[in-house]
């Protein structure tokens, strides 16, 4: 299934990769700490997951999504009518009332007609992308085709390190990029951060596969716990300043036969 969501990241691109990958564990649960976009859940379709974000609002609009998602808010891509949007939603966050349908609805209207399809928040928890530049966006109104299809799989929000993981478990892991601009929460995600994960991920009891930026310090992480890394081009990087040149991504392998990735390493 297509993912509902236009996300900046996101790795349906990364699927020929994965699925290979996948065949030989699908026996087991699908870990994701940062469930993101969803492509990867959507692509791999495992039988059982557990899909965790620190972003209370993409979860909530998954939660609804599962119950047949029919928006009903007006849709146009119009600058006024999404700063409107974007100050009712905002609202909804101050007061409380994020956990609602209409917070959902305008998530999604916000995600299809902000800018670079980017989730950023300030660090007050409001949403602070702009107006997008588009040519003409398409909405979609009713999501019924998307009712029941998590209903074996958990939604979180939380920490990664608040995942109870089992050796009968597959995580694959795609932390924020280790990039200064991602203020993908309120929280942010630092440096060491994506230390502790590492760290996290090397002591889980199953098969890992990670994806991230291939800064020096990334693979040099990675490396030093003793994963095993190859490399894979995106087709492309949103940067802050919307740049969307190719960039060379990590991926970190554990407890796992890399027989189908060219070029894995220790």
């Amino acid at each position: 299934m297509n993912p509902p969501l236009k996300w900046a990241g996101g790795k349906r691109w990364l699927l020929p990769t994965l699925l290979p990958l996948w065949a030989e564990q699908q026996r087991r649960r699908l870990v994701e700490p940062f469930c993101g976009g969803l492509a990867v859940a959507l692509g791999l379709r495992p039988a059982n997951a557990l899909l965790n974000d620190m972003n209370p609002h993409l979860i909530n609009f998954y939660y609804w999504l599962n119950r047949g998602l029919s928006i009903t808010l007006e849709m146009r891509y119009d600058r006024d009518l999404y700063y409107q949007h974007r100050q009712h939603f905002n609202q909804l966050i101050a007061s409380n009332q994020h956990q609602t349908s209409i917070a959902a609805e305008l998530f999604y209207y916000l995600n299809r007609t902000g800018y670079n399809g980017l989730c950023r928040f300030n660090r007050s928890g409001a949403f602070n992308v702009p107006f997008g530049k588009h040519t003409s966006v398409t909405y979609v109104t009713d999501f019924n085709k998307y009712r029941g299809v998590f209903d074996n799989w958990g939604l979180r929000v939380g920490r990664f390190e608040e995942l109870t993981v089992t050796a009968d478990d597959f995580i694959y892991a795609d932390p924020p990029y280790d990039v200064e601009f991602v203020s993908y929460s309120k929280e942010g995600f630092s440096w060491s951060d994506q230390v502790r994960l590492a760290e996290w991920l090397e002591a889980q009891p199953c098969p890992v596969i990670l994806s991230n930026q291939a800064t020096p310090r990334i693979i040099e992480l990675y490396q030093r716990i003793g994963f095993m890394i190859t490399y894979v081009n995106s087709p492309r990087r949103i940067s802050s300043d919307g740049n969307r040149t190719p960039a060379r991504e990590i991926l970190a392998f554990k407890e796992l036969t890399l027989k189908h990735i060219e070029g894995a390493q220790e």
